[in-house]
């Protein structure tokens, strides 16, 4: 299994989808909702704020639509140090590509995040790349019971799994060349829970029947997913449930608006 280097690459997808401008930036009168205002800071600089302070953090690419290149220069000159570049690249309509786009030829690795990830902790980031150390790929994942803990509007969906309800905390790690062949899954786009064929390719139809019939815990999926797939992938677990929580929509953007003040430090 790969040993992870020490300079990591953050990857920040502030992309909005194809067509359609977020209710929360027109609201705000902004172009993209990663410009628009929470707790008086456009949502990607407390991103941002949260990326800077990671140790060994060689450069930061965000990835978002050409023509939102010029306004998000202005923000992101803030945070750019002789030491830390910090780039826009052009998005694709595929998530995927993006990240692929956003990563070009370096081998990584990489942390992924959103500009909308607002509750975003150092210490996140750091429990991401100490797994992937021993992982090709690691997402960040959050109990349910701490997302409700939380906060109890936090997050409506979860994935139910044997041992519990989980949620994505929009967080990951990709470490070589074998996360990125398994990440081809998801280059069709859309929700992959919610796409039959793109799931029975990546589990396999009898693990998607337990899955869903709530009878795979959620460790021992992963390690189904990564031999179907062909590398390690590792899961995550926070045990702060915020990390759970993004700026997707009105409802939770006034939980964000509500839990910011009480986030752990930056720097």
């Amino acid at each position: 299994m790969p040993e992870t280097a020490t300079a990591i690459t953050f990857i920040v997808l502030a992309a909005q989808r194809t067509g359609v401008v977020n209710p929360l930036a027109t609201r705000a009168g902004v172009s993209h909702k990663c410009l628009a205002p929470i707790r008086g800071k456009a949502l990607i600089r407390h991103v941002m704020e949260t990326l800077i302070t990671v140790p060994n953090v060689e450069a930061i690419r965000v990835s978002v639509e050409a023509e939102a290149h010029a306004e998000l220069e202005a923000v992101l000159a803030d945070y750019a140090r002789p030491d830390l570049p910090i780039t826009l690249i052009e998005s694709d309509p595929n998530i995927v590509e993006s990240v692929v786009k956003a990563a070009g030829k370096s081998g990584g690795p990489f942390v992924i995040t959103t500009a909308d990830n607002v509750l975003l902790t150092r210490d996140a980031v750091a429990q991401v790349v100490d797994a992937m150390r021993t992982a090709d790929a690691v997402i960040g994942i959050a109990r349910e019971k701490n997302v409700k803990a939380a906060h109890p509007e936090g997050q409506k969906n979860y994935y139910g799994f044997s041992d519990g309800g989980i949620a994505n905390c929009n967080l990951y790690g990709l470490s070589g060349p074998k996360a990125f062949k398994a990440a081809e899954v998801f280059r069709e786009g859309g929700q992959f829970m919610s796409n039959p064929g793109r799931m029975v390719r990546a589990f396999g139809l009898l693990n998607i029947i337990l899955l869903k019939a709530g009878m795979l815990k959620l460790h021992p999926a992963m390690e189904v997913l990564g031999e179907r797939l062909g590398a390690t992938i590792k899961a995550v677990e926070f045990e702060d449930g915020a990390l759970a929580i993004d700026v997707d929509n009105e409802r939770t953007y006034a939980v964000c608006e509500e839990l910011l003040p009480g986030r752990p430090a930056k720097g």
